[in-house]
């Protein structure tokens, strides 16, 4: 007899990411579609039955639908969105205590091999002769800049430096803005058109260039990442984990 499929329920499900999550479901034998609902967020009717949560909608929304899981002890989340405030990080973090959530910036397998690469080249490659520089493009509905996947690499970085990136970051430079301080990891960002997600993080010497970097072609590929997170997540203890804990790779 075959193993039960694991019940999702997919929050913002008109929209774009809420689609390819739809079509994720159908197309991933061992899971199961048992609700699905807009915004704003669901009453704990629609979320009966329910064994994991996939929600790409909003900051607000996930913090808001992390606190009620939490307080019906259930489902546990996979939650995408980006741009979380300090107030919304600590209503996830609460709720984390009672449920099991994963959140991530990207749920791309390649970029979560990239964290990986970046944390290698920062520590080999040290700061007073080699400059950070993380460059992302995305398409123009989206709302936050940098990226949470732009910060995600450049806090991998920091980390491998031993350097908080609150500390070694630098935003977008304009005007008289002096010399470069070394340590600083510097964002760039563009938006424009339909761009899913492009990724680079420069290693620059005085000498030579190093390059890291990630391509989305389709948001499809972040989607059927949800979906192999969210049947990791429903079999978890109750606990914040991210995309590494998911895909099994060490710690930093």
């Amino acid at each position: 007899m075959p193993p039960t499929p694991i019940r999702l329920a997919v929050a913002g499900a008109q929209g774009r990411m809420g689609q390819a999550v739809l079509k994720a479901i159908e197309a991933r034998d061992g899971v199961c579609l048992q609700s699905a609902f807009g915004r704003p967020g669901p009453s704990q009717h629609e979320l009966s039955g329910v064994d994991v949560v996939i929600d790409f909608t909003s900051p607000e929304g996930s913090a808001d639908l992390s606190a009620l899981c939490a307080d019906h002890g259930g489902p546990a989340l996979v939650l995408g969105a980006t741009g979380f405030t300090p107030a919304q990080d600590a209503k996830i973090a609460a709720a984390a205590e009672a449920i099991a959530i994963v959140r991530s910036g990207n749920f791309s397998l390649g970029v979560n091999v990239l964290l990986g690469l970046v944390g290698q080249a920062a520590r080999a490659l040290p700061a007073q002769t080699y400059d950070i520089e993380i460059a992302e493009t995305h398409h123009r509905r989206k709302v936050d800049a940098p990226s949470g996947t732009a910060l995600m690499l450049g806090r991998a970085a920091a980390d491998a430096r031993g350097l908080t990136l609150e500390g070694a970051a630098i935003p977008a430079r304009e005007g008289f803005v002096g010399p470069r301080p070394v340590g600083g990891i510097g964002f760039s960002v563009v938006r424009g058109g339909g761009i899913v997600g492009e990724h680079s993080v420069l290693f620059a010497a005085e000498d030579e260039i190093l390059t890291l970097s990630h391509s989305a072609r389709d948001r499809g590929l972040f989607a059927r990442g949800a979906v192999e997170a969210a049947l990791w997540v429903a079999t978890q203890s109750p606990g914040l984990y991210d995309m590494q804990d998911v895909l099994g790779f060490p710690p930093a």
